[in-house]
């Protein structure tokens, strides 16, 4: 790939780079993988009657048991690590409650952030070409499947910037920070 470029144009600005084939397999397969996890999520929602009945939708009132989905999805609020919380404390379903408000929303961002990935990635590679908006939705994206891909892996503070090649996380970690690059030359781009 290479790094974008901003160019301005009578249509305004415009951000360019190229991928080959391989690319852009590996990222709509990348993408094609988040999107799938977090359509499935939303759809293993409780269905609820008060719901259907006002149009208001409802999420899971709990964490994915999956922990790239519980990196994507987080608890929203996060007890402090010495405060005792009491099953019948009140803040304990708190996490619950907004979940099931949010999330449905949350995942719906990221779904069309990955659509406009997959929209404006050639299948068989060639030229990339965003508008700002775009370029914003493929940052949002970029950074979910940092972030999923990330959590897979186990990659933390600790974890070196390469790997023994005996490692199997080794190519995967080649990925991730490919898409690093890519998000902060996208950044750069986007800077005035």
């Amino acid at each position: 790939m290479r790094q974008w470029s901003r160019k301005n144009s009578l249509g305004g600005v415009k951000l360019r780079s190229e991928m080959d084939a391989h690319e852009a397999s590996v990222l709509r397969s990348l993408v094609a993988s988040v999107l799938g996890m977090l359509e499935e999520r939303a759809a293993g929602a409780p269905q609820d009657d008060l719901a259907a009945l006002t149009g208001l939708r409802t999420g899971n009132c709990t964490p994915p048991d999956v922990p790239a989905l519980q990196r994507l999805l987080p608890d929203f609020h996060r007890p402090d690590a010495d405060a005792t919380v009491h099953p019948d404390d009140e803040s304990a379903d708190l996490n619950g409650a907004l979940r099931s408000l949010h999330e449905p929303d949350i995942i719906d961002a990221k779904l069309a952030a990955g659509a406009v990935i997959l929209r404006t990635v050639p299948e068989s590679g060639g030229k990339v070409v965003l508008s700002p908006e775009q370029a914003d939705a493929w940052l949002y994206g970029l950074n979910d499947l940092r972030l999923a891909l990330g959590t897979t892996l186990g990659i933390d503070d600790d974890t070196p910037e390469t790997l023994d090649e005996d490692d199997p996380r080794a190519p995967h970690l080649d990925v991730y920070h490919w898409l690093t690059w890519m998000q902060d030359s996208l950044v750069q781009a986007l800077l005035p």
